[in-house]
């Protein structure tokens, strides 16, 4: 199952409180102080993983606590410090506030990590306290308590090209012939209900990755049908391809409906390298095949490259347009 949200309170560990204590060896009269300090509380720490996926293991497991500090101990010595709770979450979760909704953190890379919670500072002992006027202090520090976070974990998936279109516009399709991703494939809409990420392995041992989100309808940036709640798997993508069906009675108008979704969802969607394609081109005969392939879309410079993923026909070309834009944009150009 993909879960792709969820919110988790994380509490550290509290410090563990100062001793007082005094030295009582034998031949040492007057024994001064010799507390030790407490330990420090643990830390919960998150941690990103190439080896996750999904945020699944945070649906039934809410809270997260690192153990406390040892108090500390008689001839100096210091309470050990209580154990940390290292979480591991997908590469691409991001970690918000969970009142604000301010992103924390980012964790994009594997093996990126931070502290949520810092545990407690342990307190001081008696013997941290003497001085020349006071030799024999009675007192010693408590220990600080833990900090306490509640927070929303998001998982964005990090893909090279995200794939948009309305439902049955062919992306699981596409995407289970140019990856080793298997999506669900059917003939009706909303098959795909969750992202489905693959990679494509292109000449020369190179290799990208490519996000199907589920369908885009029109009004989805407002809660209609399923695609807003993927809409956030392709704000990390370098290029969007969108897929229109090549029988739609209205390319334009299709293609202005997911632009305008897009830029409802976020703005700087829109901001990103986009590239058009017509899908299903094996329904139509070589005429209206040529009559198609000199159609333009307002606002984007090139063609719309015109394929098919049942016969094959066009993709090899696709592959190589993806790869040119994806160097292209990798490099910064």
């Amino acid at each position: 199952m993909f879960i792709d949200y969820s919110v988790i309170e994380a509490s550290a560990g509290k410090g563990g409180d100062g001793a007082v204590t005094f030295r009582r060896e034998k031949y040492v009269p007057k024994g001064g102080p010799s507390g030790g300090d407490g330990g420090n509380g643990g830390n919960v720490i998150i941690k990103a993983s190439t080896n996750l996926h999904t945020l699944l293991d945070f649906r039934y497991k809410k809270k997260y606590n690192a153990g406390n500090g040892d108090s500390g101990g008689n001839s100096l010595k210091d309470g050990k410090s209580g154990h940390d709770v290292i979480i591991r979450v997908p590469v691409g979760t991001v970690i918000k506030d969970s009142e604000t909704e301010k992103i924390l953190f980012d964790l994009d890379a594997n093996g990126k990590e931070i502290i949520l919670a810092k545990g407690g500072k342990g307190g001081k002992g008696n013997s941290k306290f003497a001085t020349p006027t006071n030799q024999t202090p009675r007192y010693a520090e408590e220990g600080k308590p833990g900090e306490h976070k509640k927070v929303i974990l998001e998982l964005k998936l990090i893909a090279d090209v995200g794939l948009v279109g309305f439902p049955n516009s062919g992306k699981s399709t596409l995407i289970s012939k140019i990856s080793s991703a298997k999506p669900k494939i059917a003939d009706y809409p909303f098959t795909t209900l969750e992202p489905n990420l693959g990679i494509v392995k292109y000449k020369d041992f190179q290799s990208f990755t490519v996000a199907d989100i589920p369908g885009i309808i029109e009004g989805a940036s407002r809660g209609k049908g399923l695609g807003h709640q993927f809409l956030r798997h392709i704000e990390r993508t370098r290029i969007i391809l969108f897929l229109i069906e090549i029988t739609s009675e209205n390319f334009q108008s299709d293609f202005d409906i997911l632009m305008n979704e897009l830029k409802s969802y976020s703005p700087k969607l829109i901001q990103k390298k986009i590239f058009v394609s017509l899908s299903k081109a094996d329904l139509l005969d070589a005429d209206r095949m040529k009559e198609i392939s000199r159609f333009k879309f307002r606002g984007i410079k090139e063609r719309p490259l015109v394929f098919s993923s049942i016969s094959g026909y066009g993709l090899e070309k696709m592959m190589d347009i993806l790869w040119n834009i994806l160097k292209k944009e990798m490099n910064g150009k």
